[in-house]
């Protein structure tokens, strides 16, 4: 089998606060979901979602995992895939996709066959993807990062000036309720998602990319008023909790592809945490 996965249960608060460094890694970081050769994959009981990676070195072929109950993996679930390597495609059900570096392809519920190739499997693609649960079956649709819908965010005073592309998102591409972007720090911005919030309706997995090779990003998370961190690097994903903070500042600039899914579909739902309350 080339469809890797693994379960991740729900935490709560309070026995997160416990968590030494170790425990918080287990639960919460996914470490290596880019692999030659082979989908990984994190199933969260976090509204179900799951995340991971697909580098195919040879055609990969998505196959159904065991905590679905289903004979075929979108039966029931909508899925967006970023591409984060060179160039590739992602064949649903026999029409080709072609994506280019940072295309994003969201593929609806209902779709049986789902295949990952690589241009050049010595330079292999690295298809980043999101899934969550679905209700009804909206059109598969590829957008490009140039399709996106932009939006400017902070300033270089305050290392956090941003550009967030939303490319999954209603508007663009109608979902049940998986909403996926791309935010993309300036140089001498360090901050993402500063000031930081949580939405009690939502869950949400971040995906570091862009970042060099001796660089890292120190992730926050937590309530607003008990916070904790991971290190984390190049090509690395992080589940965050509807009560948590999902916050990062990098050693240099990065991005990072956000995914959520939850009760609803407002990318404004936030309730926003005063910087000077953090603790």
């Amino acid at each position: 089998m080339s469809t890797n996965f693994e379960t991740r249960y729900a935490n709560s608060p309070e026995a997160v606060k416990a968590y030494n460094t170790t425990q918080l890694r287990d639960e919460f970081l996914i470490d290596k979901p880019m692999v030659a050769g082979e989908i990984n994959l994190v199933y969260t009981h976090y509204d179900r979602y799951i995340a991971g990676g697909a580098v195919p070195t040879k055609p990969l072929k998505l196959e159904t995992i065991d905590p679905l109950k289903a004979e075929n993996f979108l039966d029931r679930r909508e899925m967006g895939i970023i591409n984060v390597g060179a160039a590739g495609t992602v064949e649903v059900d026999g029409t080709k996709y072609e994506l280019a570096h940072k295309d994003a392809l969201y593929i609806g519920m209902g779709a049986k066959d789902v295949v990952f190739h690589s241009a050049d499997a010595s330079d292999p693609a690295k298809f980043y993807i999101n899934s969550a649960p679905a209700h009804q079956s909206y059109p598969t649709k590829k957008t490009s990062l140039a399709e996106a819908n932009k939006i400017e965010l902070g300033s270089l005073e305050t290392a956090n000036h941003r550009t967030v592309s939303q490319m999954i998102i209603g508007g663009i591409i109608t979902t049940c309720q998986l909403q996926m972007g791309m935010t993309e720090l300036k140089v001498g911005s360090v901050w993402n998602t500063m000031p930081a919030h949580v939405h009690d309706r939502r869950m949400e997995v971040y995906f570091y990319l862009d970042v060099p090779q001796d660089q890292a990003v120190c992730h926050f998370m937590g309530q607003p008023q008990e916070t904790r961190h991971l290190w984390m690097h190049n090509h690395q994903a992080v589940i965050s909790p509807p009560w948590s903070i999902h916050s990062g500042s990098g050693t240099s600039n990065y991005t990072f592809i956000w995914g959520m899914a939850g009760e609803n579909l407002d990318y404004n739902d936030m309730d926003v945490a005063k910087i000077t309350d953090l603790k």
